[in-house]
C-alpha cells in the first residue's frame, strides 16, 4: 500500500500542494481528479520522487518510500518521456534492460504488450512516426514492461479513442489486478466506470475522498420514481419530499424526513407502477458541489 501524508510543496510563498493524505490501496484503481492546477501532477511526482516534498512523506508497506523501491513502480508522467527517433520494440526492449530484465524475457514481455495493444506490425517504426493514440500506448506499455510493484499514471486515457480505451482497461486489470494503481484524469463519466477509490484534490487540499460508492452515497437519498402510464407531477405535493425533475409518468425526489419504505407505500397507493429505485449522485456532481 501507498500511503501520503501530509504532503505539500511550497513555491515562495504558494502552498501548490497542502497537507495532502490519502491511501492508495492494492488490488484497487484509485483516480486522482482535481481541476486544473489543483496539484495532481506536482503531487504525483513528489510520490515518485521526481520533486522532494516540503513537508511530508510517502510510505511503502508501511515504510518511508525510498528510491529503490520506487524504481520498481511504473510511472507515467505528465510529459511523456520516450524517445522520438527510436524504433517501439527496441526502446520497450531496452527500459526492461534497464530494470534487470534479461533480453529474452524483455523481447517477450515487449511482444506480449506490443500484440495487446495491436501494434506488433508497427514495431518496428519510430515513434514519432505513430500516431498520438499509439504513442500512448507504447508509453503505458514502457509504464508495465517490468512487471511493477505499483503503477502512477498522469492522465493514462488522454488522446485515446474508446476502443483505445477499452484495450488500456483491460490491459491494467490483467496487469495491476493486485497493484495499488493511482491514475489522474479529466474523464469523470471514465473514473466513475473504472475506480474502485477516488481523491478530489481543490486548490492543493484533499477535498473529498473515498470509495467510489460512499461518495456518491454521501448525500441526500435520491429516488427515481417510474410510474405505469400518468403523470408524476402529483409527487411535487407529497410531504418529506422535493421533487428534483418530473418527465411525465418519471420523476426525480430526494428524501428530506420521508421514509424510502414510506415513499414507495405511498407511490404504489396513488396507482401502477414501474420502478422505485435508489439514485446514486454521478462523480460530475460531486465534484462541482465540492470545488464550489
Amino acid at each position: 500500500m501507498i500511503e501520503i501524508q501530509s504532503l505539500t510543496r511550497v513555491y515562495g510563498d504558494k502552498a501548490v500542494v497542502d497537507d495532502v493524505s490519502f491511501e492508495v490501496r492494492p488490488g484497487r484503481m484509485t483516480g486522482f481528479v482535481g481541476a486544473n492546477g489543483a496539484g495532481k501532477t506536482t503531487t504525483m511526482r513528489m510520490i515518485m520522487g521526481v520533486l522532494g516534498p516540503t513537508s511530508g512523506q510517502v510510505l511503502w508497506q508501511g515504510r518511508p518510500l525510498d528510491a529503490e523501491t520506487r524504481r520498481s513502480f511504473g510511472y507515467m508522467p505528465e510529459e511523456r518521456g520516450l524517445y522520438p527517433r527510436m524504433a517501439v520494440r527496441e526502446q520497450l526492449v531496452y527500459f526492461a534492460r534497464l530494470h534487470g530484465l534479461d533480453r529474452a524475457d524483455a523481447s517477450r514481455r515487449a511482444d506480449d504488450l506490443l500484440e495487446h495493444f495491436g501494434l506488433v506490425d508497427r514495431s518496428g517504426d519510430q515513434l514519432d512516426d505513430l500516431s498520438l493514440g499509439n504513442q500512448q500506448k507504447v508509453q503505458i506499455a514502457a509504464s508495465l514492461i517490468h512487471r511493477p510493484t505499483a503503477l502512477v499514471l498522469d492522465e493514462p486515457f488522454s488522446g485515446l479513442d474508446p476502443i483505445a480505451v477499452d484495450a488500456m482497461v483491460d490491459l491494467l486489470r490483467r496487469e495491476a489486478k493486485d497493484l495499488p494503481l493511482l491514475f489522474s484524469s479529466h474523464q469523470l463519466d471514465l473514473v466513475e466506470r473504472l475506480c474502485d477509490d477516488l481523491v478530489i484534490l481543490s486548490a492543493g487540499r484533499v477535498v473529498a475522498a473515498g470509495s467510489v460508492e460512499e461518495l456518491r452515497g454521501r448525500g441526500a437519498e435520491r429516488y427515481r420514481v417510474v410510474q405505469d402510464g400518468g403523470d408524476a407531477a402529483w409527487l411535487r405535493d407529497l410531504g418529506g419530499v422535493r421533487v428534483l425533475d418530473v418527465d411525465g409518468p418519471t420523476a426525480l425526489v430526494e428524501l428530506e424526513g420521508l421514509k424510502p419504505q414510506d415513499l414507495v407505500r405511498t407511490v404504489v397507493e396513488h396507482g401502477p407502477v414501474l420502478e422505485v429505485t435508489r439514485d446514486r449522485q454521478p462523480l460530475s456532481e460531486i465534484f462541482r458541489e465540492v470545488n464550489r
